[in-house]
């Protein structure tokens, strides 16, 4: 009998030990720092931090990190602003790509991280959300960059569905030694002129055939040309961002749109070299909202049609914002050659503060003189101006209608317009060119140079998209 009972107490430690054991792995495959590690990935990632220590600093709600939160630094990134750190951002984010759930890749706070040019591909098994609380840069300069990889772009996010970019920290696109290229017009200290040699220049940040995405709550400054880029996109959401470089970098453009179509870009601030926004051919369905813009060149459609090229732009609205010490306010610009329609456009609810060429359309823009006439023309129609008031810079007119002498402007509407000069009492006369369309309102001061109706000779046929 007791040797019984002895095997029956063995048994039952033996029993209970096994079932602690198995209760413990099931809990470490529980715990929020387990991550599913692929094989090319040596080593596991550190817990999760504070959720309070990364929180973004504008309202889109505090973040709620799962078990599929990757830190970068669990990946072998070192953060000290020297060392290359792409490996590393490239393997978080391909294991967070692979998540069955959704997923986060950390950018932690206090950190320096430089990362070379790097294109991270989807689709992705979830949603992603790209956490950038540290500094993100490359490397130093065209000299800098390894001669193997692009100098046309730097981070790309290539087929990604439904990815989130956002953080409380900043993209510093270290672009000074990029604009004083000898190729670049320079405007800070050279005169304006420009030599031939090597001119490409990456865009930060750019987003190719990728759909659902939201960018919100960071700085982004000092690109070597644009800032954001979206190519062949869709259902795109831009908030709060604040976007700043030097008013003589070129081609610093803060965000431009091409093939994309139903765009959100809300509550942000930019100063650079050139536009603000620049929408490119094939966008439509873009709503532009309380934009702080300055200095800069303004908030721009085109260029469109370079190189005889057929553009379609159509349903856009720039409504609540602030234009300010800037070449350019609302424009448009086309090359002359070109082909397809620009329609459909509202302006509305914009205060100019010393700005050349408030209102202007530009359908002879040209990058140099030595551009030749023709006769195709990108056509130019149906645009409302409204609501439209402040201080103009007295060196270019207050309204300028430049348009196709075979394709004219039509319906051209204007209704509370009131722009008067920044200083002194010379009011400048609006300018036209076969420009047709409309005051409603008193406009000030009067565009009376627009012609009325509509033009006797139209070849739609070959203009519309």
């Amino acid at each position: 009998m007791t040797f019984s009972w002895f095997f029956i107490m063995v048994f039952f430690l033996h029993f209970c030990f096994f079932f602690l054991v198995t209760q413990g792995r099931l809990n470490i495959h529980a715990e929020p720092n387990h991550l599913h590690i692929i094989s090319r990935i040596s080593f596991p990632p550190s817990p999760a931090p504070d959720e309070a220590a990364i929180s973004p600093s504008y309202s889109a709600g505090p973040v709620h990190y799962t078990a599929n939160f990757f830190n970068v630094r669990s990946f072998g990134a070192v953060g000290d602003g020297t060392r290359d750190d792409t490996q590393a951002f490239k393997m978080a984010w391909d294991t967070a790509c692979e998540a069955e759930e959704p997923a986060v890749v950390l950018v932690p706070e206090g950190y320096s991280f430089m990362i070379q040019s790097t294109i991270f591909t989807g689709p992705c098994k979830s949603a992603t959300t790209f956490q950038i609380d540290g500094t993100v840069m490359p490397p130093d300069g065209p000299k800098s960059w390894p001669k193997s990889y692009s100098k046309r772009q730097w981070l790309v996010f290539y087929r990604i569905d439904g990815m989130k970019m956002q953080g409380s920290g900043v993209i510093d696109g270290r672009g000074e030694k990029w604009w004083n290229l000898p190729c670049k017009p320079h405007k800070h200290g050279n005169n304006g002129t420009q030599n031939s040699g090597p001119c490409d220049s990456p865009a930060a940040i750019r987003f190719f055939l990728s759909s659902n995405l939201t960018v919100q709550g960071l700085i982004v400054k000092n690109s070597p040309q644009f800032h954001f880029r979206f190519d062949g996109c869709q259902n795109v959401h831009v908030e709060s961002l604040t976007i700043k470089t030097p008013a003589y970098s070129p081609n610093t453009d803060g965000i431009h749109i091409e093939n994309t179509n139903h765009v959100k870009i809300y509550n942000s601030l930019i100063s650079n070299g050139d536009d603000c926004i620049s929408i490119g051919a094939g966008s439509y369905n873009v709503d532009i909202r309380n934009i702080t813009c300055g200095p800069s060149h303004g908030i721009s459609i085109g260029s469109l049609g370079n190189h005889n090229s057929r553009a379609c732009v159509s349903d856009i609205t720039v409504s609540d914002s602030v234009i300010k010490t800037s070449n350019n306010g609302v424009r448009i610009k086309t090359w002359q050659g070109g082909s397809g329609a620009v329609s459909r456009v509202i302006f509305q609810n914009i205060q100019m503060d010393t700005v050349r060429n408030p209102i202007i359309v530009d359908q002879y823009y040209c990058l140099s003189k030595k551009c030749e006439n023709q006769t195709s023309a990108v056509y130019v129609s149906n645009i409302l101006y409204s609501n439209i008031k402040g201080t103009y810079d007295v060196r270019s007119a207050p309204v300028h209608f430049a348009c196709s002498d075979s394709v004219p402007c039509t319906n051209l509407t204007l209704s509370h317009v009131e722009l008067i000069p920044s200083k002194g009492k010379v009011v400048r006369d609006p300018v036209c060119w076969n420009a047709y369309g409309t005051m409603l309102t008193q406009i000030i001061p009067p565009v009376l140079c627009l012609l009325e109706g509509s033009p006797l000779t139209m070849r739609q046929s070959e203009v519309l998209c």
